[in-house]
């Protein structure tokens, strides 16, 4: 019927996604071969994600590469769709803000045409509904929104909730993050526009290595700079990757990067020398199969083309091939006294009471807490205060950091706790 309808009006036909036929080779193959025989003599455009395959048809097309649009070809589309939806012709739908502002809010962005188009909608009747004009918020609330569930099976995915001011951190880590998320907004105008990419098959990937002991904050950087480009957080579960069978392994970490590729977000390999340690003098089966899944993994992430941040209590215990192609390493120290000051108070907030005994200066000084166990003990001193229905005093401050220390593992002394050292041992 198309056949028929393009040669009564001289139109042609245009065919794709190709990657939505079936998967099976053969079946692939019979399928084009069947729509090339029929559309014979008739223009047909065909188009997709992958390569064409010459055993798909009797004649072989012209291919051309479509390169991804530049940060402001990407804001004139979010433009076009957003008028498109209001219909008033005005930018934005209502006139808010300007071309470098949009292209600034989706700059990391990548969305097909129909997904640019259903979050254009979805940003325009949030902000309706909010009764305020369109902001780079909604764009990218809107973008998360097309996200599709296959990553969700994969990965847990943590809506960021936190920014550049929850983090208390060294200058020089604050100052990697920062470049961390520069280059993951204007990688596709370095490596693609300007040409900046290496050859070798390598893709248009960000990765980025936090190294550092437990509870120095990595994670909730990850968080930040998730939020900082309007993404979502995907944190790899490392017992749904690790198999024991041979193959396997690689099958769930190829299926990972697979699905995060097609999706806006940050991709977090929690405690990462798990699957990229070192490899090591080959001496039985396993330590081959060990050192092959190395191999692929250094090929998989040069090939890949998202964000993606790994994590390690000890950078040592990394390959050296994999720091090599890391393109931001971030270390993570215990903190100071004054970082630990700032912590406490931070983590503490503003809403819970206390008692004026209540000395952080002193907590700070004494006690050699990375963010991590600071937070873990103000919970559960707002837990005893809560239950006494008064404000925070110094003693429950005390007894909450015994009790950390004691899940630590780690001696309760008259050096560290002075004057406080009697109710620290009531505990």
């Amino acid at each position: 019927m198309a056949a028929l309808e393009a040669r009564l009006t001289g139109a042609g036909v245009v065919l794709g996604p190709l990657e939505a036929l079936p998967g099976e080779p053969a079946e692939r193959a019979r399928i084009l071969r069947t729509v090339c025989g029929a559309l014979r003599g008739v223009p047909l455009l065909t188009h997709g994600s992958g390569g064409w395959d010459p055993a798909w048809a009797p004649d072989s097309p012209v291919v051309l590469t479509v390169p991804p649009p530049s940060p402001e070809r990407q804001a004139a589309r979010w433009l076009h769709a957003l008028d498109r939806v209001t219909g008033t012709g005005t930018g934005m739908g209502s006139g808010s803000g300007d071309v470098g502002e949009l292209a600034r809010a989706v700059a990391a962005h990548r969305l097909d045409s129909a997904q640019l188009r259903r979050a254009a909608d979805v940003a325009v009747r949030t902000a309706a509904l909010a009764g305020r004009p369109v902001g780079p918020d909604d764009l990218r609330a809107a973008v998360r929104a097309q996200n599709g569930a296959g990553l969700d099976r994969l990965a847990r995915r943590v809506e960021p909730g936190v920014g550049w001011d929850d983090l208390v951190l060294p200058p020089a880590t604050h100052r990697r993050l920062r470049e961390l998320a520069l280059r993951a907004r204007h990688r596709d105008q370095v490596l693609g526009q300007w040409g900046m990419r290496p050859g070798g098959g390598r893709g248009r990937g960000v990765i980025a290595l936090f190294a550092g002991e437990s509870g120095t904050g990595k994670t909730m950087s990850a968080e930040v700079v998730a939020a900082d480009l309007g993404m979502d957080l995907y944190v790899v579960d490392l017992s749904t990757v690790v198999d024991k069978y041979i193959g396997e392994t690689e099958k769930n970490l190829e299926r990972i990067f697979t699905e995060a590729s097609a999706v806006n977000a940050v991709l977090l390999f929690d405690e990462a020398d798990a699957i990229f340690g070192k490899r090591s003098e080959v001496k039985d089966a396993r330590d081959r199969h060990a050192n092959i899944e190395s191999a692929y993994l250094l090929q998989r992430m040069e090939s890949f083309d998202g964000i993606a941040v790994l994590t390690t209590n000890l950078r040592a215990n990394l390959d050296e091939a994999f720091t090599r192609r890391l393109d931001v390493v971030a270390d993570f120290p215990v903190p100071d006294p004054g970082q630990r000051l700032a912590l406490w108070d931070r983590c503490l907030g503003d809403r819970l009471p206390r008692a004026d005994d209540l000395d952080l200066g002193f907590c700070a000084d004494r006690f050699e807490l990375a963010g991590g166990s600071i937070r873990s003990c103000a919970v559960t001193a707002a837990y005893l205060a809560a239950e006494t229905g008064e404000p925070l005093t110094m003693r429950q401050l005390i007894t909450a950091v015994a009790q950390e220390y004691r899940k630590l593992g780690r001696l309760v002394l008259q050096s560290e706790f002075g004057p406080h050292l009697a109710d620290a041992l009531a505990v």
